[in-house]
């Protein structure tokens, strides 16, 4: 599973659509991992796609009461939706979301052992990634979003079933085309929304060699959003 992926810079979102007139003061990392603050694109209240940041993982650490064993959701297993406690609520009410990066990180044990690869569009182009979102009420009254991204079997997959360890499961993260984000985010139905969680092809996509080399730190809670 995806739990760390590469974020477009401000200039990149002009390639995405009409997402380049973004808040001056807004800020998010490179590379993201959970609890990060990162931008995604909803329904905005007019019916229309619109970015705001959200907290990378559908429950937050800070908001998994005390004495409950820490536990991840930045994945959401596409078989499961309606019946996970973490992403039914959002699924049932088609809270959809887009993912914007430019890659994302996964582990490819060919080699004999774990070598981080990245996995990205073959023309290098930003791309989305599909997701839920949700709100939570923080400790000052704030109202802040969290996000998770969809992900299916990759068994079959030319590209992704050489992720991950030997024997386990291959996942992937569900790829959006390009004409695809609009629709995606009006769906109605969550029948009409399942049909979206298909494999983007392979000869669209490629995979190189990323090591490690930026150092994982603790991230504030999230910004502000624009709703």
């Amino acid at each position: 599973m995806c739990v760390n992926y590469h974020t477009p810079t401000r200039e990149q979102f002009g390639t995405l659509g009409a997402f380049s007139e973004l808040p001056a003061d807004w800020r998010w990392p490179d590379e993201v991992w959970k609890d990060y603050s990162a931008p995604i694109v909803r329904r905005g209240r007019d019916g229309s796609p619109a970015v705001c940041l959200a907290s990378y993982g559908m429950v937050p650490r800070r908001h998994i009461p005390p004495g409950v064993k820490p536990f991840d959701t930045m994945n959401a297993r596409a078989e499961s939706l309606g019946e996970r406690r973490s992403f039914a609520s959002s699924w049932r009410r088609l809270q959809l979301c887009a993912v914007p990066m430019t890659w994302f990180y996964e582990p490819c044990y060919e080699s004999g052992r774990a070598l981080r690869h990245a996995i990205g569009m073959h023309d290098d182009r930003p791309f989305f990634v599909a997701g839920l979102w949700r709100e939570w009420t923080e400790a000052d009254g704030r109202i802040e979003s969290s996000f998770t991204q969809i992900t299916i079997n990759a068994d079959e997959h030319p590209l992704m079933s050489r992720m991950h360890k030997p024997g386990d499961e291959k996942r992937s993260l569900v790829v959006l085309g390009p004409e695809e984000l609009e629709d995606w985010l009006a769906c109605r139905d969550v029948e009409t929304a399942r049909s979206f969680l298909r494999h983007y092809p392979a000869e669209r996509m490629k995979t190189w060699e990323a090591p490690q080399t930026v150092r994982k730190t603790p991230e504030p809670s999230p910004n502000l959003s624009l709703f």
